[in-house]
């Protein structure tokens, strides 16, 4: 189902400390510290090992995979080969492999087809681009026959996600890859269900379902993973000099991206073209208003829609923004302030302005008002994406240099620090006393170093959690909601973070929720 437009799509120690994981910068060798427990205790578990290296399939996680489109399928592939997990179902509205999207036409065939070790293989459909739940169901099928499993029974195919989960009652855990306005219904279903979840980015694409999929995560036994946590980089180098006073008073953080790289629309759809074969357009709108289909909101570009998808920030922003979020104890902003850009027309003669409340802007810049908490003053969060980027510093001018196409700058009262998108390769350009401090630091940009799948099937087992819990997202996940809510209205917000409401443009507080269609409430699904 999902055809995202990645980049680097990547143990609590006891249950009670789930909450100070808020309040950390958490680098690598801390995450592989505290997930060697639950590790070792999943190694520990399988009853019946049969040769090095072997587990049996009653020891291992069933996992049911929803959304399989080229996003999906492309990391379906890494899973595969990890023994602890068994996918036993697959899931997508979508039947065969038809209208798909993806960088090349044969870059994920070629994935998949070494993969498979079969040079032949093709997705069926139109055979162009794989996707779909055939082309799901047979890659599982394939991979695990080559194994030469007789134990191995088969992996089912599903339509409908509401079918799956309540016929799938030895199912222990699902990977979630749909589009955006799935993910929080589908979580809140399985987490209720009892089944442990691993998803994709955003949590949601509205701020009140968002909180639910928290409040439920929190409530429940289950192990949650939001899959972002594994590609952000360290805060630690970043913090050393914030907290020596490096560049005085830390007063903004700016983030900027080159998403979006798919295309956006200025209107609304006004081709009706026959829906493809095997896809079961009501389910793929799920809990979204019935509307006439068209390619242009699903495969690659439905996250260029506010129904549909969470625009750049959401897309990106889980990436770079979730240790800064901990290290600097982010929590609610006070204010957003959007800048977008707009599109003109002509009606006949006339230029006019449309008036777009529907998509996502080509390029935006929103700035959002944090307060102080603890001994951090107030800080200034600003987000660019569409080629937007902060002024170029100085610095970078008197070099006869500019700003990279994405990065990371902290701003404060006596110097900057600038980094890459994942706060890699951190460096001072100017500081007060700057003799006195190192000005390169750590080149680390991620957890590369970390097994997500592996962390997370020993967490099933175990039961302990582990960091990037869906809890751990929530201030990320508020902030990313803001941003499309102010884009939309395009007007500064005041918000209200204890009553969940803007407080300054009533019309503006519609879009941080929906109305559910029938069957799709997550109260009642």
């Amino acid at each position: 189902m999902k055809n995202q437009t990645n980049q680097t799509s990547t143990t609590e120690n006891l249950q009670n400390e789930n909450s100070s994981f808020q309040n950390k910068t958490m680098n690598r060798r801390k995450f592989v510290e505290l997930t060697a427990t639950a590790a070792a205790a999943f190694t520990i578990v399988p009853r019946h090992v049969l040769g090095k290296g072997f587990i049996a399939p009653s020891d291992k996680i069933t996992l049911a995979y929803i959304g399989t489109g080229t996003e999906g399928l492309r990391e379906m592939l890494p899973m595969l080969a990890v023994p602890e997990i068994q996918i036993v179902a697959v899931c997508d509205p979508n039947k065969e492999a038809r209208g798909y999207r993806d960088w090349g036409t044969d870059y994920l065939k070629s994935e998949i087809r070494k993969t498979l070790n079969d040079k032949s293989w093709q997705p069926g459909g139109d055979n162009i681009i794989p996707g779909g739940r055939d082309c799901g169901q047979n890659i599982v099928n394939q991979y695990y026959s080559n194994q030469k499993n007789e134990n191995y029974k088969g992996c089912d195919a599903y339509e409908d996600v509401r079918e799956l989960l309540d016929k799938g009652k030895d199912i222990d855990a699902v990977k979630i890859m749909t589009p955006d306005h799935l993910h929080g219904v589908l979580s809140i279903a399985a987490m209720k269900r009892g089944k442990h979840v691993l998803m994709h980015k955003p949590l949601s694409n509205r701020l009140t379902e968002a909180k639910k999929v928290v409040e439920t995560a929190r409530n429940s036994k289950v192990i949650t993973h939001f899959m972002p946590w594994d590609s952000n980089g360290s805060m630690d180098q970043v913090m050393q000099w914030i907290n020596s006073g490096a560049i005085g008073t830390l007063l903004e953080v700016h983030n900027w991206t080159n998403r979006p790289v798919w295309p956006q629309y200025a209107e609304l759809p006004k081709d009706k073209p026959p829906i493809p074969q095997g896809f079961n357009w009501d389910l793929w709108l799920g809990p979204e208003a019935q509307r006439d289909y068209s390619p242009d909101y699903t495969h690659m570009v439905f996250r260029g829609w506010y129904d549909f998808g969470g625009g750049c920030m959401a897309d990106m922003g889980h990436y770079s923004l979730w240790t800064v979020f901990n290290a600097l104890k982010l929590t609610s902003p006070t204010y957003v302030q959007p800048y977008r850009s707009h599109v003109v027309d002509f009606n006949g003669s006339v230029p006019f302005r449309i008036n777009n409340d529907f998509a996502f802007p080509y390029a935006s810049m929103v700035r959002f008002k944090y307060p102080a908490n603890g001994d951090r003053g107030p800080v200034d969060l600003c987000w660019y994406d569409g080629g937007m980027r902060p002024p170029t510093p100085v610095e970078l001018l008197s070099n006869n240099k500019n700003l990279e196409e994405e990065g990371m700058m902290f701003v404060g009262d006596k110097g900057k620090i600038i980094a890459g998108f994942n706060i890699q390769n951190p460096r001072i350009l100017s500081a007060s006393k700057a003799d006195d401090h190192k000005t390169k630091g750590s080149t680390s940009g991620g957890n590369e170093e970390l097994d997500p799948l592996k962390n997370f099937a020993a967490a099933c087992k175990s039961g302990t959690k582990f960091p990037g819990t869906f809890e751990e997202a929530e201030y990320l996940t508020e902030a990313v909601n803001l941003y499309g809510v102010a884009l939309r209205s395009n007007g500064v917000l005041q918000y209200d973070a204890a009553n969940l409401k803007i407080t300054n443009n009533d019309k503006a507080n519609k879009y941080l929720s929906r109305d559910y269609r029938k069957g799709w409430d997550p109260e009642s699904i």
